[in-house]
């Protein structure tokens, strides 16, 4: 039995390990020095900290595309590298986020994951002016400091002593903003002055270590086992649905078996809504076929896993149908548009779409129903 048992106590160690790698590792010590890295940036350049030696002070920030506490703190960021660069300031960001521990809804505030081609879209999208680093791949250099959410910022000062870990500053939004705990760390050491606050608590999202990709497996299998139907629609129908009275943004995708551009932007569409279906959004999809061909298009629907509202034109006489949705369609499939909540038109393409311009027009949309104010 000596085998048995030494099978059964590689397994139990591999799992302890896979379970290690997936807790959060403790946070840098205060007045500790500053982990090295050799790590890939967005510029196509690899940084390592002698990359920085001439800067008086350092600042490494944990941040990422995906979370939306980080994307309130961009501005803010490439605000102080403008303010501190003369006196001798880096910053640089690293994102430590595992983009295969990412599920699609968590992207619900975002045009973009965490993969290190999309950081390089993001960086140039904000016109970031500090270097953008990737460690996903492994992650040994975020186990190193330890960040525990989105962003989470350490000043290290000319010695590369860690002086400050913690937030930013205490509000995501401006208005709000009472203690810029960073800045105040970065002024102190500048002035040669103790840092008073040290270290606080952050908020934001919480780092995506590796070893979640089980998890997301299971979420998607769940996703699988969600009712595919279709249902006929009419004129009065259609009308009714470029009103839009649904009190949320409204993305309409008209399609067809036979149209060779939907059929291959179809799952692009599946994803969108899988992303932001969570918030004040809902998409349609409505396609152009007979109603006798009903079994065939929820074939379809079935294979690409389409749980979203699906119609299928209810009556013969298609051009009726185009007037009643809406008389600037000219009839080309594909025939995608995105409506506010108000029926105005945010997006509109009568071709294939680009999935990414039409993400930054639904997040752009979606902005306002986080922070709300009253009589907006």
């Amino acid at each position: 039995m000596n085998w048995f048992r030494a099978l059964w106590l590689s397994l139990l160690v591999s799992s302890r390990l896979a379970a290690a790698e997936t807790e959060s590792p403790p946070t840098l010590a205060l007045g500790a020095g500053a982990p090295d890295f050799k790590l890939p940036g967005v510029d196509g350049k690899k940084y390592s900290l002698k990359d920085f030696k001439k800067a008086a002070i350092l600042v490494v920030v944990f941040t990422c595309n995906h979370c939306p506490t980080a994307q309130y703190y961009e501005e803010r960021l490439k605000r102080i590298v403008n303010d501190y660069k003369d006196n001798g300031l880096a910053l640089v960001a690293i994102n430590p986020n595992d983009p295969g521990s990412v599920r699609l809804d968590e992207l619900g505030y975002t045009d973009l994951s965490d993969s290190f081609a999309e950081m390089k879209i993001r960086a140039r999208h904000k016109n970031f002016n500090f270097p953008y680093l990737y460690d996903g791949d492994k992650e040994k250099v975020s186990r190193s400091y330890g960040p525990v959410a989105t962003p989470h910022a350490f000043v290290f000062d000319r010695e590369r002593k860690l002086r400050y870990a913690g937030r930013v500053d205490d509000s995501e939004r401006p208005e709000f903003v009472k203690t810029s705990d960073l800045c105040d760390a970065i002024d102190a050491l500048f002035a040669g002055r103790e840092v008073k606050v040290k270290e606080t608590k952050t908020f934001g999202c919480s780092i995506k270590w590796a070893g979640k990709e089980d998890a997301v497996k299971r979420y998607l299998a769940k996703l699988e086992e969600e009712p595919v139907a279709v249902e006929l629609v009419d004129a009065p129908g259609l009308t009714a649905l470029r009103k839009n009275d649904s009190g949320k943004v409204r993305l309409i995708n008209f399609w067809a078996t036979w149209c060779g551009p939907c059929i291959t932007e179809f799952p692009d569409l599946v994803t969108i809504n899988r992303m932001y279906r969570r918030r004040a959004f809902e998409l349609l999809t409505v396609s152009a076929n007979y109603p006798d061909e009903k079994k065939e298009v929820l074939a379809f629907l079935k294979k690409n896993q389409a749980s979203s509202r699906n119609l299928l034109f209810g009556e013969t006489e298609k051009y009726k149908l185009m007037e009643a949705f809406d008389p600037q369609w000219n009839g080309a499939l594909p025939y995608t548009i995105l409506l506010g909540p108000d029926g105005r038109v945010l997006y509109r393409r009568q071709e294939a779409i680009d999935p990414l311009e039409l993400k930054r027009a639904i997040v752009a949309a979606l902005k306002e129903d986080r922070f709300a104010r009253p009589g907006e």
